[in-house]
């Protein structure tokens, strides 16, 4: 349990940066859902607060317990999440063509969302091992079919953009357990050899849609290009400064669909201009860089290959989402992690960084 002495060792300036980036979300959610004709802000915020407030808690109660003693309850986890996630195909909310959440009354539980943390905690426990002392090839297959399960369930869903979310997990634990280079490069040549295959067999018309008009998004203008082409103009158009708080023209009067989701940092970029957009990226790099130093510091393997899975998932999403605002990556239902509307994100997200906190503390625990 809690030893008081740990306060000592918390990183009390990673929390504030994390703190720091929930708060501008929910001013720029605040924004995003503003009726300025009724002169009221939607259901939205509320949700967001809410969710903000449980994910604290669950990130106190990850600071509460030792990381060792949650992996030994990793294939728990692990199997919980795998669970659900089955529980969501058969049972599951459908919601825009999608059967991703899981009602609980109150709230919808988007369980896609905790298979990150649940993922790379099973394989930092497995690679930390201290019979593992360096990587086989039977290592990494089994790795890879831990992989598989949660990566084929969200992709049923079909939720292929959160599945690939658990790719940069595994990817990152393997990587910091001894994967060589030249493997990578071979999984890559592997991928785009089989592009073809998939472009055929195992996108959607959607997905192909979505590809087709990032490349050129003026052939479906006022149908799916449409949503890339209001982010570039509302990226482009908050200047140095910005237009100020509540007085961006793209975001309050909706001409940018689904702002306050997937392109909350497109509002950024205009309301608070290309200053507030650099302060927001200062942010985000210290928060990757004090939990990259965690994983650097920690006391043991499983320690160090949890914080490098957390934090590669996270830094995929900052990235993808960013390009996907200013149009350099087709649209994908990928939220900005701490500053997107999305409960179970929030949650999960303030979840992971409790154990990266976690083992940063704990790194002169006996």
């Amino acid at each position: 349990m809690f030893e008081q002495r740990l306060y000592k060792h918390l990183d009390w300036s990673l929390l504030g940066a994390v703190l720091l980036l929930c708060a501008f979300g929910l001013v720029m959610i605040y924004s995003t859902t503003y009726d300025p004709i009724r002169g009221h802000v939607g259901r939205e915020f509320y949700t967001q607060l809410s969710a903000v407030g449980i994910g604290l808690v669950a990130l106190t109660v990850m600071l509460l317990i030792d990381y060792r003693t949650l992996s030994e309850y990793a294939p728990v986890f692990y199997g919980g999440v795998a669970v659900l996630l089955t529980y969501v195909l058969f049972f599951g909310v459908v919601a825009g063509g999608s059967r991703r959440w899981i009602s609980l009354v109150v709230f919808n539980l988007q369980p896609s969302e905790f298979a990150k943390a649940a993922l790379a905690l099973l394989l930092a426990t497995w690679f930390g091992q201290d019979k593992l002392s360096a990587l086989r090839r039977g290592d990494l297959a089994v790795a890879g079919g831990v992989l598989l399960l949660p990566f084929l369930l969200v992709a049923r869903q079909p939720d292929l953009g959160s599945a690939v979310t658990l790719l940069p997990v595994a990817g990152g634990i393997a990587y910091a357990a001894g994967l060589r280079l030249r493997l990578i490069g071979y999984a890559l040549l592997v991928f785009v050899l089989l592009t073809p295959v998939a472009w055929v067999y195992g996108l959607k018309d959607y997905q192909r849609s979505r590809v087709v008009t990032f490349l050129d998004p003026s052939q479906d203008a006022r149908g799916a290009g449409y949503q890339q082409i209001q982010a570039r103009i509302t990226v482009g158009s908050g200047g140095l400064t910005g237009k100020g708080f509540l007085n961006g023209t793209q975001g309050q009067y909706k001409f940018l669909p689904v702002a306050h989701n997937d392109f909350v940092y497109s509002v950024l970029a205009e309301e608070h201009g290309f200053i507030g957009v650099l302060a927001t990226l200062g942010l985000y790099l210290f928060v990757l860089l004090r939990s990259l130093e965690a994983a650097r510091l920690a006391r043991d393997r499983i320690g160090a290959y949890l914080v490098v899975g957390l934090i590669s998932c996270f830094a995929f999403q900052v990235i993808y989402n960013i390009a996907m605002s200013a149009g350099l990556a087709p649209v994908k239902g990928l939220t900005l992690p701490l500053m997107s509307y999305g409960g179970s994100s929030m949650i999960a997200t303030l979840t992971s960084f409790g154990c990266i906190l976690n083992v940063r503390m704990r790194r002169f625990a006996n």
